[in-house]
């Protein structure tokens, strides 16, 4: 049993949308959805050094794929990452199929109080 440490991510705009990930415990400013966030110049966690990331989502589909809040950051932060992916949601909010995009980077796990399941296979192309 290694230890793990938790990261918050904080949406940034400029100059490109993107998503950075920070220390959980720096957590302290509202964000302007109301969730809590790092302030800008928290400390930064390089991609390469994080295991696993917690998705969240409106929806997931059995295949893994994604339905977002439409701002693409998580869009633009999986293609680099190489570590293991979870979609968590409630049950009812996993759907047979949901559309794709080539963007889409689905992930490998699904979360929800039933537990945890690994989807059921790979995304075919729209």
């Amino acid at each position: 049993h290694g230890e793990f440490e938790l990261l918050a991510p904080r949406a940034r705009f400029r100059p490109t949308p993107r998503l950075t990930l920070h220390p959980w415990d720096t957590a302290t400013e509202h964000s302007r959805f109301g969730a809590l966030q790092p302030p800008a110049d928290a400390p930064q966690e390089p991609l390469d050094s994080v295991d696993a990331i917690l998705l969240p989502a409106l929806a997931f589909d059995t295949r893994g794929v994604r339905l977002g809040y439409g701002g693409g950051f998580y869009d633009r932060l999986l293609p680099d990452f190489r570590g293991l992916t979870v979609g968590v949601i409630q049950g009812a909010l996993i759907v047979p199929r949901l559309p794709t995009d080539p963007h889409d980077c689905p992930v490998a796990w699904l979360l929800s109080e039933a537990g945890a399941r690994a989807v059921t296979g790979p995304v075919s192309p729209p």
